[in-house]
């Protein structure tokens, strides 16, 4: 739960929101009670022709039958998931430098989660507060999408994206507000608004 609202409603108001994916993090929780959630999730997912992915548990990805499934550094190694997944299935890694990049691109990973850029508490186990010009090396380095993540809010998510970030990964700036919905559509639109004004 997030307060008051489960996973699967808060994912439903983020896809009515406009966000493409929705990630599954959780952390405690059991393989059943993470495969249940996961199941409803892809089926909202699904309706609104958007993504889900599932965060470290890669039998509960293809359980679920989950877009994609997203892997830490001391997860399953990338070329062994690939195995169980097949091709089709996306798989994102989480890296805070190049060398780990280039190694995550190399073993087949789909995209590249890069941080935490700045400080979080939502990622202990990450390095924290990395800076932006992580994402701008690792940028110069891939040639597959860069998500940033890691202490993102409506004040520093156009700075990821202007060094090479493709998309970003957000928590408190969503799940903490009042609104969930409005809050995903907030950033949603200012995204949108600045690829706009690039054009």
């Amino acid at each position: 739960m997030l307060g008051e609202t489960s996973e699967v409603e808060a994912a439903r108001l983020c896809y009515e929101a406009g966000a493409d994916v929705v990630q599954l993090r959780l952390k405690d929780a059991d393989g059943g009670e993470m495969l249940r959630i996961a199941k409803e999730i892809q089926a909202i997912a699904n309706e609104h022709s958007k993504f889900f992915i599932v965060n470290d548990r890669l039998d509960v990805a293809i359980l679920a039958g989950a877009d994609g499934v997203h892997l830490g550094q001391s997860d399953i190694p990338v070329k062994e998931a690939r195995r169980l997944a097949g091709e089709d299935m996306l798989i994102g890694v989480s890296v805070d430098n190049v060398e780990e990049a280039v190694k995550a691109v190399e073993d087949g990973a789909d995209y590249l989660g890069v941080g935490a850029i700045f400080n979080t508490s939502t990622k202990p186990d990450a390095e924290q507060g990395i800076g932006l010009d992580a994402i701008y090396e690792i940028r110069q380095a891939v040639d597959v999408p860069i998500v940033a993540i890691g202490g993102l809010n409506k004040g520093n998510i156009l700075d990821c994206i202007h060094v090479g970030a493709d998309g970003v990964a957000v928590v408190s700036a969503i799940m903490a507000q009042k609104d969930i919905r409005a809050a995903a559509h907030e950033l949603k639109v200012m995204i949108l608004n600045d690829r706009r004004n690039k054009q």
